[in-house]
């Protein structure tokens, strides 16, 4: 079997390819940067003894999802799994009274119109194995966020990008239902990635305050460990649905 995670050689990405691999996944991970500065990632991942490449592609481009998918298709000729994962912060925060279009542009186009057009040349592909294999099971996993429903007026860009994807994994669960393909998000609350290392010392402040119900950061792994339960299958009956990964941050409480 074949995943392919965009973002997928660190951070998040990094935990969901790991912990695809441990379960014999071929892995295909993609991001923008270069092969030399992924390959301790790429040694990493090759130690499980699966087969694993690195493609440089940029989501937000058309013309790199396309030769994204091709490549995909001429290494391994099929594609079991999609998890979007890259995405991207704003560059600064800034108040919405002050944010630019500059930056939302740069948020939808990579955070939200990247991965919905990449499931769809993805969801293509899937339709076409199961046509020709009633045996195949195809599945997507969208990596979305609690900013989707918890709002920061200081990167409203970022907080509409992944309120786009919630509603994307909808969309696209209600039109692949037909070809037995599942489509689920995964939404982390406070994760600890190179992304979160700037608010650190807020965060563990915020925790050791009783944010969470769990007192500790999110890890990689825990969103890898519920990435591969969703491509084994293991949660069946249930395309569409959300998993909440954030400690219990969104829990509400008197």
């Amino acid at each position: 079997m074949v995943a392919l995670i965009t973002g997928g050689s660190r951070g998040i990405g990094f935990g969901i390819a790991t912990s695809l691999a441990k379960n014999a996944y071929d892995i295909v991970i993609s991001g923008r940067r270069g092969p030399e500065e992924v390959a301790s990632s790429i040694r990493h991942l090759s130690s499980r003894q699966v087969a694993c490449e690195y493609v440089v592609a940029d989501v937000s481009s058309a013309a790199e999802r396309e030769r994204l998918l091709a490549g995909v298709e001429r290494g391994f000729g099929r594609l079991h799994v999609l998890v979007n994962n890259a995405g991207i912060a704003p560059r600064a925060r800034a108040d919405i009274l002050d944010a630019t279009e500059e930056s939302f542009d740069e948020l939808i186009a990579t955070n939200l119109k990247g991965p919905y057009f990449l499931t769809q040349l993805a969801a293509r592909w899937m339709v076409r194995q199961r046509q020709a294999d009633a045996g195949y099971r195809g599945c997507i996993i969208n990596i979305g966020s609690i900013s989707a429903i918890v709002s920061s007026a200081n990167r409203g860009d970022y907080c509409i990008s992944k309120a786009g994807v919630a509603m994307a994994t909808t969309l696209w669960a209600v039109r692949l239902a037909e070809f037995g393909i599942d489509v689920y998000e995964i939404r982390p609350g406070i994760i600890a990635t190179d992304m979160t290392n700037a608010v650190k010392a807020k965060y563990d402040a915020r925790i050791a305050d009783g944010l969470l119900l769990e007192q500790r950061w999110g890890t990689p792994e825990d969103i890898g460990k519920a990435a591969a339960m969703l491509a084994r299958g293991d949660l069946p009956y249930a395309s569409g649905s959300v998993l909440t990964l954030d400690g219990g941050l969104t829990v509400q409480r008197l």
